[in-house]
């Protein structure tokens, strides 16, 4: 392969330049696989784990199933339309928040994320303690914070490889936390049904049930907006728009979903028979399973965390990547893995689950309302793919400053308005709005709607809509 080639490749898998059809590696299996493996991550333990805290076990359902399907659905539809294109929804994005607008929240959301691999990597550390407990060996209390470190390098050398190794990776790693989720499945069910079932949460610090369960699809949204970040990015990769939106809205509304409430089963589980919740597997593994079971289950636990942070440090670099295309792909792969460790020494992510999950999904909603207005209602699923990438005499996404005026007020109204609702660093809640939208989803609603009214303007049209004599035929 020649310099050329090299180039091409590492731009087109490795930066923002489109995909043509022929390059296109994935198929509907293989974009199911990697973000399923995505998806099914053993943070899903984590937030099943924060819900089933809230709700009884019929509220748990309804809070997974019902909310999770309906927002995943609804916030991968854009997908469609970006896949024609072979770009991610980052480079769409410039139509509504100019390139430096773009530029600012694609590397706001990857780091505001950043706690998610966290999560990851104390799992990972989790796993290992385990493991040598198994084997009768007590790990120094001065080591433990830093074993998830590991599991970051690690994911690092997985992530330099790219789409082929994170491909092969996640085939791995979907295998392993299938059937270590069959295992954690058939484990909780070795407790009573009945017991687990009537298991109901300590409500002693909340006004009401009703208050709770808001918690609980406060949570589950903010849980949904999180994928957005990741999921504008793999689809680009598909060889078709079916493949792309079905595999990831299969992936995100199903099967993650599945794992979520598999977490909360875990939780209740856990609860019945000892009298305690936790979102760990490890440690359930090692409560309720015989050394064996739990031995072949915890390395898989922890080989599949390697796996999620390869595949996580690939996608969120990728969403940089539309900031600041000209940064180095290692580079940012090398200084993002800096920034988690630092997380995961600290150790303070799951001790603020809740708050950290709505601090993130605040800033994602308003830009999927955006993105949902953008696509559907403004441009009508058509894109000037030369002004997207700003090339000269395409000037109809040009905004003075690199800002779209109309998105970045529609951005700041969708965080002002949800936090009048809502503020997810205390918790305390303001309006009723949020028992029916939650905080989070009323940041898509009214960050949407404020993009909606202001382009149907006479002048947000003439500001917004400069694009349509340049038009690209896909």
């Amino acid at each position: 392969m020649g310099k050329h080639d090299n180039f091409i490749r590492n731009e087109t898998l490795f930066g923002i330049v489109p995909l043509i059809k022929g390059d296109r590696k994935y198929g509907f299996w293989d974009c199911f696989l990697v973000t399923s493996g995505f998806a099914i991550a053993t943070w899903c333990y984590e937030q099943g784990a924060y819900s089933a805290g809230l709700v009884n076990f019929q509220q748990l359902i309804i809070t997974i199933f019902g909310i999770g399907f309906f927002f995943m659905l609804l916030e991968m539809l854009p997908l469609w339309f970006s896949t024609r294109y072979g770009i991610d929804l980052w480079i769409w994005l410039r139509a509504a928040l100019g390139k430096n607008g773009v530029a600012v929240m694609a590397f706001l959301c990857p780091v505001l994320n950043f706690g998610w691999y966290a999560v990851t990597a104390d799992l990972f550390r989790d796993s290992l303690v385990q493991l040598f407990g198994v084997f009768g060996v007590t790990i120094p209390e001065v080591i433990v914070p830093f074993l998830g470190v590991i599991c970051v390098i690690l994911g690092v050398v997985i992530a330099l490889g790219g789409p082929d190794v994170i491909k092969w990776a996640s085939r791995i790693m979907v295998t392993a936390l299938l059937v270590v989720g069959i295992i954690v499945l058939f484990i909780c069910f070795s407790v009573s049904p009945s017991d687990i079932t009537a298991v109901q949460p300590d409500l002693s610090d909340y006004e009401s049930p009703i208050q709770a369960f808001a918690y609980s699809n406060e949570g589950m949204v903010a849980f949904c907006f999180s994928w957005s970040t990741q999921a504008y990015v793999l689809p680009r990769l598909c060889n078709s728009e079916r493949s792309a939106y079905w595999s990831t809205s299969a992936a995100y509304g199903l099967i993650a979903p599945f794992f979520v409430f598999l977490g909360g089963v875990m939780a209740l589980a856990m609860y019945a028979a000892v009298g305690e919740y936790t979102s760990d597997p490890t440690v359930m593994l090692a409560t309720l399973v015989g050394p064996g079971v739990s031995l072949l289950a915890l390395i898989m636990v922890a080989f599949a965390n390697i796996g999620t942070m390869g595949n996580g440090l690939y996608v969120n670099d990728m969403v940089i990547k539309s900031a600041m295309p000209k940064v180095s792909y290692k580079a940012l792969v090398i200084i993002m893995a800096i920034l988690i460790s630092g997380l995961t020494i600290w150790g303070g992510v799951s001790e603020n689950f809740g708050a950290f999950i709505s601090i993130a999904a605040y800033l994602q909603g308003p830009i999927n309302g955006i993105i949902l207005v953008d696509c559907f209602i403004l441009r009508k699923r058509k894109l000037s793919l030369k002004s997207a990438f700003l090339l000269p005499g395409h000037d109809a996404y040009k905004y003075p400053g690199g800002v779209n005026i109309i998105g970045a007020i529609s951005v700041i109204v969708g965080l002002i308005c949800g936090l009048m609702v809502y503020n997810p660093m205390t918790g305390v809640i303001y309006s009723d709005i949020f028992y029916v939208t939650t905080g989070s989803g009323f940041t898509l609603l009214t960050g949407g709607l404020c993009y909606l009214i202001l382009t149907m303007t006479p002048w947000g049209k003439k500001y917004s809509l400069r694009d349509r004599d340049d038009l690209e035929i896909v």
